[in-house]
């Protein structure tokens, strides 16, 4: 019992490091001020070129096979060979059971397998499952790992269970980077968002993200602000650097230009390469491909 008292204590101290009263309308004004006069700034071919190397190509549909997922990789393949004078995207993203048949087709370097795991998008499963998944997805040859936080146990106020959870499975992850999902369109407040931010990165986090892109309220920027200072605190404290995901409704250029707005303004130009950002989407590759070579391009 005095272990569990001494770890709850540890939670309570790590948010009490925090102002976690946030609140929603400064947020939200901070970030239209940021928008209206920051964006413009960067709609630039140099910055949507570090974009496009910033994305985690995914593919995560109850249609996905052995077959569909091989030809998704070979696009991969061809990227460089086609547009020799871009670089590739930073991952390609998939369920844990097609991490062999990217590893097995996959043949160019400095793109990592990153398979989201552990119960995947509901995190609504036994923690020992969670873990088998994880690790199994490691054996068959995933670089990274994207999980999602027991939003209901969050929301009841169990922190306890919730960072253990997250402890355990960064275990298994050991040097590979664990991507913990906050969902923040069901958290609801820059409150909550913020606390669940803290929580993550101290049970382990190597990147905080937004959402799965599974349900209505995906990525915002103001999610985003709140996680990006959080994450610039943390490292003002420890030194160390946690990377930052938007993931889910980034459907525009645009959107992925004030993504990379409130990185640049918040966390600074140390975090604009793809080790501590990337974007969660398959749409936007061709998008910025478009943009980038000035004709509409469905080259993935």
């Amino acid at each position: 019992m005095g272990n569990n008292e001494a770890e709850k204590t540890k939670y309570e101290i790590a948010l009490e490091k925090h102002n976690t009263a946030t609140s929603d309308k400064e947020v939200k004004e901070k970030v239209a001020q940021l928008i209206e006069t920051k964006v413009v700034e960067n709609n630039t071919p140099e910055v949507k070129k570090l974009l496009f190397n910033c994305i985690d190509l995914t593919t995560l549909n109850s249609t996905d096979s052995v077959e569909s997922v091989i030809a998704f990789t070979e696009k991969v393949n061809q990227f460089e060979a086609e547009f020799p004078d871009l670089k590739n995207v930073a991952a390609i993203c998939v369920y844990p059971n097609f991490a062999k048949t990217v590893y097995d087709t996959l043949e160019v370097e400095n793109v990592n397998i990153a398979c989201v795991s552990a119960g995947f998008p509901s995190s609504q499963t036994f923690i020992e499952i969670k873990v088998a998944e994880t690790n199994l997805a490691i054996l068959d040859g995933a670089d990274e790992i994207d999980i999602v936080i027991s939003i209901g146990t969050f929301l009841s106020g169990d922190y306890e269970t919730l960072c253990e959870e997250i402890q355990e499975i960064k275990a298994v992850c050991k040097e590979k980077h664990l991507k913990v999902i906050l969902e923040t369109g069901a958290l609801e407040t820059a409150a909550n968002i913020k606390k669940a931010s803290i929580l993550s990165i101290y049970s382990g986090a190597d990147f905080i993200k937004t959402s799965t892109g599974k349900m209505q309220s995906a990525a915002t920027p103001e999610a985003a602000w709140v996680m990006c200072q959080t994450i610039k605190e943390y490292y003002d404290e420890t030194g160390i650097k946690i990377g930052f995901k938007p993931a889910g409704g980034i459907n525009t250029v645009q959107d992925a230009l004030v993504y990379y707005t409130i990185v640049k303004e918040i966390l600074g130009e140390e975090w604009l390469h793809n080790e501590l950002f990337r974007l969660g989407t398959s749409r936007l590759a061709n998008l910025l491909l478009s943009d980038i070579k000035g004709e509409e391009l469905k080259f993935f």
